[in-house]
Parts: C-alpha cells; structure tokens; sequence
C-alpha cells in the first residue's frame, strides 16, 4: 500500500469520528434541571398570606390568641422620670464647708443599706489662720480666768464660816460657766460635723472621695427606699388631671401599675407634673432619674381588641399588619388601626372581628416568610 492509499484511509477514520456524534431533535434537549420547588415547606401565596404546615409552627413557636371586643379604657402615652419618695428618701449635705473624713465603717458604697441616723463620714470644719489663732487667744484667756475663779471659789470655801453663802455660790457658778465656754470654744477649734443618714434605705449616689474639700450645702450621698418610688410624668393637657382612671408602667415585656397621687398646680416647660406612685415585684429595675414610658387610662372608653404589642408587624407600604389565622396551615395579614392600652397591650379599634385567631408569639417570623 502506498502513502496516498494510508492518507485516504486516515481522512475516512478522522471524518467518521465527528459525524458519528448523534443530536437530539427540538423539544428533546437533556441540560441541567433546576432544583424541584418544595411545596410542603412555608411560603409566601400569591395573594398575601402565608402557608405555614404544622410542623413549621411548632418549630417556629408560633402562638395565637382568640380575639375578643371590650369596652377599653383611652389611653395616652405620657414621658416620665423616676424619683424618690420625699417621705423615704433624702439627701445628705453639709452645713459647713471642710474636708471629708471616712466614718465609723468607711465611706459607703453605692447600693449598701443604711439605718436612719448612722453615721456616713465626718466634715471637718475649715477656717482661716486669723480666725483660728483669735480663738486660741481667747481660750488662753478663759482657762487663766478659770484658773482664777476656781482658787477664789477655794479660798472662800475655806472661810465659810465668816463668808456669806452666796458669795461661795457666786465664785463657784463663775468657775462653772467659765469650764463651759472653755469646752464651747475648744470644741470650735476641734469640731467636726457628722453626716448621718436621714432615712433607712440604700445608697444611690456617692460624690465623696476620702480627704475631699466640700462646700457648704453639697450633695454628697442621696439616700432612697427602692421599695417606695414614684414617677413623675408630664401632661400637656390640664384637663387630663381630673381624668385619670388609672395608669401603668411598661418594663419590656412586664406591666408595672401605678396609683395616681395627685397633679401639681403650677406647669413645668409648659406642661402639668401628674404624680404616680410605683408598686409591684419589678421595682428594683426602676433607678431614679430613669426616663420611662407612663400610660395613662382615662375615664373615658373605646371599643376595641385587646392584643400583645409582640402581635403588631409592619407589611411592605409600612401598614401595621397582624396575621390573622384563617386555617390550620393559612395565616392571613390584616391591616389594622390601633391605640396605646398598657404598655404591654394595644387596643385595636379596626381591621379585627370578635373571634379572630391573632398570631401573639412567632409573628416575626411569620412575617419574614417569602
């Protein structure tokens, strides 16, 4: 065979090997198929709702609440502040200016328990050269006068029987006063003031510091019983005083109520201070000066639905939503208006019906299903 026969053959053999790759016809194209759509697990339907199975609920800790229509107090959200009970609590502050000294068991530390009339520190009163050489001159003078007045009260003791009894009297009542201006003024020069504790309770604030210079009137420890607190919140309406029905405090997930003391009688930055007193077993989170939320129950009421704040959610147009379960595995958003109740709750006046199933617990989640 020749080299023209052997390249013939070779160009046959490479040719057969491209024609023999066989294609599909159209429509019969085997590439790569997408992933199978989960039917059974949560989704988001076309018109809305959520279809949520059994075993999603119970992993997602979803909980709901039959809805029920009452008659509701009005409520309005009031800005507050904690603070002390003036009756339970007090302030320790210095008639005179001078320097800090430790008391019997040291400086206090904040949150220690005191009794009414401990003792906290010590001031050491403070004064000029001048001031402190004048009174030294002047005991000088005084223990010499004593001195004095008790050999004269001696001697005349000594002739009692030809001196009258009330010049013995006299000497000996000189001798007496002059011991106790003696004792007044070297109490001046060593005097120091002692800051008690005006009322039995707990330290809530410490502006002291061992050897420190205080002025007179400073505020150096703040004393309050954290089981008598009250709050203070600003209403813009006066009428409102004359209105109150009730009042709660709202600590996270907790409802704290309040009894309603009084309303002052003169405004503050344009508003009227209504007065609450704090009860219940959640009072030790409460510290004074603390900014809280106050709602106040009017006398007044509105028909509505009691629900959870947990229960409220925001759909796409920033609506406030609650979803409503319509089935066992169907939750449905419903857009709803709703007023401040406690705090805890709110009522809802529209987009609810007696007897409505509202998601409370694991709505978040519902509403993040797509």
């Amino acid at each position: 065979m020749n080299l023209k026969n052997i390249l013939l053959i070779l160009t046959a053999a490479w040719s057969l090997s491209f024609t023999s790759n066989s294609f599909a016809g159209e429509g019969h194209e085997h590439g790569a198929e997408s992933a199978a759509v989960n039917s059974n697990g949560p989704q988001r339907l076309p018109d809305g709702a959520v279809f949520l199975p059994k075993p999603a609920q119970r992993q997602l800790g979803v909980r709901t609440l039959l809805s029920d229509e009452a008659d509701l107090p009005r409520t309005f959200e009031l800005n507050g502040k904690v603070e002390m009970d003036p009756n339970a609590g007090g302030k320790v502050q210095p008639i005179n200016a001078g320097r800090l000294e430790s008391g019997p068991r040291g400086l206090p530390e904040p949150g220690q328990r005191v009794r009414k009339g401990e003792v906290l520190a010590y001031v050491v009163t403070s004064a000029s050269p001048i001031e402190r050489s004048n009174q030294s001159a002047q005991l000088a003078e005084l223990r010499a006068a004593k001195g004095l007045a008790d050999k004269r009260a001696a001697r005349l003791q000594e002739l009692s029987d030809t001196v009258p009894r009330k010049e013995i009297e006299a000497a000996q009542s000189e001798a007496g006063s002059l011991a106790e201006r003696i004792a007044a003024v070297g109490g001046g020069l060593s005097n120091r003031e002692a800051l008690l504790a005006p009322v039995s309770g707990v330290v809530a604030s410490i502006n002291a510091v061992a050897g420190q210079v205080v002025d007179a009137r400073e505020l150096v420890f703040e004393i309050v019983d954290p089981a008598r607190l009250r709050i203070e919140a600003l209403s813009f309406d006066p009428a409102m005083a004359a209105n109150v029905g009730g009042a709660s405090l709202a600590l996270g997930k907790e409802r704290m109520p309040l009894t309603f003391i009084g309303a002052a009688r003169s405004l503050r930055e344009q508003a009227l201070p209504l007065v609450f007193r704090a009860q219940g077993a959640s009072l030790d989170a409460l510290a004074v000066g603390q900014p809280v939320r106050v709602f106040v129950q009017s006398k007044d009421k509105i028909k509505g639905i009691a629900v959870p704040v947990a229960a409220l959610m925001k759909n796409p147009a920033n609506q406030t939503v609650v979803w409503v379960k319509t089935a066992p595995e169907r939750f449905e958003p419903r857009t709803v208006t709703v007023e401040p109740l406690d705090g805890v709750s709110v009522a809802v006046t529209s987009g609810l019906k007696p007897g409505d199933r509202v998601a409370t617990q694991g709505a978040t989640l519902i509403n993040q299903v797509r």
